[in-house]
C-alpha cells in the first residue's frame, strides 16, 4: 500500500484517478489545488504526490517546489496536456519524478506511482538519512533546562524499542515534535510516521479514519478504504489527543495493541498490523479513569514508556534560545533588548512553545527596528494580569501582624477548586503547581480525599 496525494482541480478527473489508485488499495489524499495538498503532504507524509500541472490559481510547478522545501520530501508525479511537455521537463528538473501526457491509462498511472513509491523508500532507507530527519525535527526542541534535557534523554533512548510511549504535556509543548524525533530514531524511521487528532473526528468517522472499512460497510461507502493503522503498517502511528476517543474506539484498539491485528468496519477477516505506538494527551487521565471516561487497561498499554513534557513557565531557561531560535529563521535577523527578552521570561506562556512562537513572529513582522524593544510585545506581555504578578510575589504586601500562612494557603487552594469547578488539574494550572503538588496540598488541609473528590463539609 502506498500513501498517496492526489492534486487535481478537475473533480471529475481526479475521482477516476483516485478510484484506481484506491483499486489497489493505496491509501489516497484528494486535494482540489496546491494550498489543500501542500497541507495534506504535511500533515500525512505520503510517498508520492500527483499533481496537474495546469489549475486554478497556483500550478502544479509551484507544488513541486514547495515540495522541495519540505524537510521529508515525496517522489512528485506530474500530469500535463500532450502540448506541455517543456513544462513537465521544467517540474522534474525542480525534483518531481516522473511526467505523465493526458489521457491517462490505467496502468499508466498505476506503474509511475509505484516507481515513485520505490525511489521514495530507498531515499529514506539508511540511518544516516533518518539521523538527518531526527535533526531537522529536534532542531525546534530547545533544551537548555534540565528538565527538557531530561525528556529528549528519555525520548532517544527508548527510540530504539518497539515500546508503546505515552507523550504527556499542556497544549502547546511540542508532543508531536517529541513523537517525530522517537520515530525517525527508530529502526522504523525510514517509513513515514502515521498521525492521527482523536479530537478532531465525531466517534463513527474516527473509527472508519482508524481501522477503514470494506465497500457497503454503510451508506456511501462504495470502495474498500484502508485505514491510518493499517496504513501505518511497518511504521509508527501517533494518536494526539487519545483521550478524546470514545470507550467503543478504545476497546477497539486496545484489542490492536494486544492482538496486533485489526478488523475493518463491516469486515470480517483480521488484518495483521505492524506498527508502533506513540500516544499523546493533555487531558489528566487518571481523573478521566476516576469519572469512567478512559478505560484504565488501555491506559496501562500505552504508557509502557510514560513521558511527561514540563510547560514553557517550568522550564523557563529555554525561553532565551527559542526565542534566538525563532529569531534565527526569518531572512532578516533582529535582536532583542535586555528589558523585552526579560519580559518574555517573566510571562506564564499559557499556550507554551506555540504561542511564544507566535508572538515571534508577529513581532519580527511589526518591529521596525532591527531590535526588539518592550513596546513592539503584545499587550498582554507588556503589563501582564494581576495573577501573574501575585505568582510572581511582587505585589503580596505582608501586614505588621504578620499572617497564617498555613490559613492564607488553605484558602488559596480552595479558591482555585472553586474556580475551577473540582477540576484537581485545572485548578493547579491556576496555582502553578503540577497535579500531584496540589493534590498532596489539599489532602492535607482536608479539601479532597484520596480519590481526589471534594470532601463534603
Amino acid at each position: 500500500m502506498i500513501t498517496v496525494v492526489l492534486a487535481e482541480d478537475d473533480a471529475g478527473q481526479r475521482k477516476i484517478m483516485a478510484d484506481i489508485l484506491r483499486a489497489e488499495s493505496h491509501l489516497v489524499f484528494e486535494a482540489d489545488g496546491v494550498e489543500a495538498a501542500l497541507v495534506l503532504t504535511k500533515d500525512n507524509s505520503p510517498a508520492v504526490v500527483v499533481t496537474d500541472l495546469k489549475m486554478a490559481g497556483r500550478s502544479g510547478i509551484d507544488l513541486v517546489e514547495e515540495i522541495a522545501r519540505l524537510p521529508v520530501r515525496p517522489e512528485v508525479v506530474v500530469i500535463t496536456a500532450f502540448g506541455s511537455i517543456e513544462t513537465a521537463v521544467r517540474a522534474m528538473r525542480l525534483g518531481a519524478y516522473d511526467y505523465l501526457t493526458k489521457p491517462l491509462e490505467r496502468d499508466e498511472l498505476l506503474l509511475a506511482v509505484e516507481r515513485a513509491a520505490e525511489k521514495f523508500r530507498l531515499r529514506m532507507d539508511g540511518q544516516g538519512f533518518r539521523n538527518q530527519l531526527a535533526s531537522q525535527t529536534s532542531h525546534g526542541l530547545i533544551a537548555e533546562s534540565a528538565a527538557m534535557k531530561s525528556v529528549l534523554e528519555i525520548a532517544r533512548k527508548v527510540a530504539s524499542s518497539d515500546a508503546t510511549v505515552l507523550i504527556r504535556g499542556e497544549s502547546g509543548t511540542g508532543k508531536e515534535k517529541i513523537a517525530q524525533l522517537i520515530h525517525y530514531l527508530s529502526p522504523r524511521g525510514s517509513r513515514p510516521m502515521q498521525s492521527i487528532n482523536c479530537a478532531a473526528f465525531p466517534e463513527t468517522l474516527l473509527e472508519s479514519e482508524l481501522f477503514g472499512y470494506e465497500r457497503g460497510a454503510f451508506t456511501g461507502a462504495g470502495a474498500r478504504k484502508i485505514g491510518i493503522i493499517e496504513s501505518a503498517g511497518q511504521s509508527t502511528l501517533f494518536l494526539d489527543e487519545v483521550a478524546d476517543m470514545s470507550l467503543n474506539t478504545q476497546a477497539k484498539l486496545l484489542r490492536t495493541l494486544q492482538e496486533k491485528e485489526i478488523r475493518r468496519v463491516g469486515g470480517t477477516c483480521a488484518v495483521p498490523v505492524d506498527i508502533r505506538v506513540i500516544a499523546a494527551t493533555n487531558k489528566n487521565l487518571e481523573e478521566a479513569i476516576r469519572r469512567g471516561t478512559f478505560r484504565d487497561d488501555l491506559y496501562y498499554r500505552l504508557k509502557v514508556i510514560p513521558l511527561v513534557i514540563p510547560p514553557l513557565r517550568e522550564r523557563t531557561d529555554d525561553i532565551p534560545a527559542l526565542v534566538d531560535f525563532f529569531l534565527s529563521r526569518r531572512g532578516k535577523a533582529k535582536k532583542i533588548s535586555r528589558d523585552a527578552a526579560g519580559l518574555l521570561r517573566r510571562y506564564p506562556w499559557p499556550g507554551n512553545v506555540r504561542e511564544l512562537e507566535a508572538v515571534m513572529e508577529r513581532t519580527i513582522i511589526l518591529s521596525a527596528s532591527e531590535t526588539i524593544e518592550t513596546i513592539d510585545l503584545p499587550p498582554e506581555i507588556q503589563q501582564p494580569a494581576p495573577h501573574d504578578s501575585l505568582q510572581r510575589g511582587d505585589k503580596v504586601a505582608l501586614p505588621d501582624s504578620g499572617i497564617d500562612f498555613e490559613e492564607w494557603e488553605r484558602d488559596l487552594l480552595r479558591k482555585a477548586q472553586e474556580k475551577a469547578g473540582g477540576n484537581i488539574a485545572e485548578a493547579a494550572r491556576l496555582l502553578g503547581m503540577t497535579y500531584r503538588t496540589f493534590q498532596y496540598r489539599a489532602q492535607k488541609f482536608g479539601l479532597i480525599n484520596k480519590d481526589g473528590l471534594p470532601e463534603s463539609g
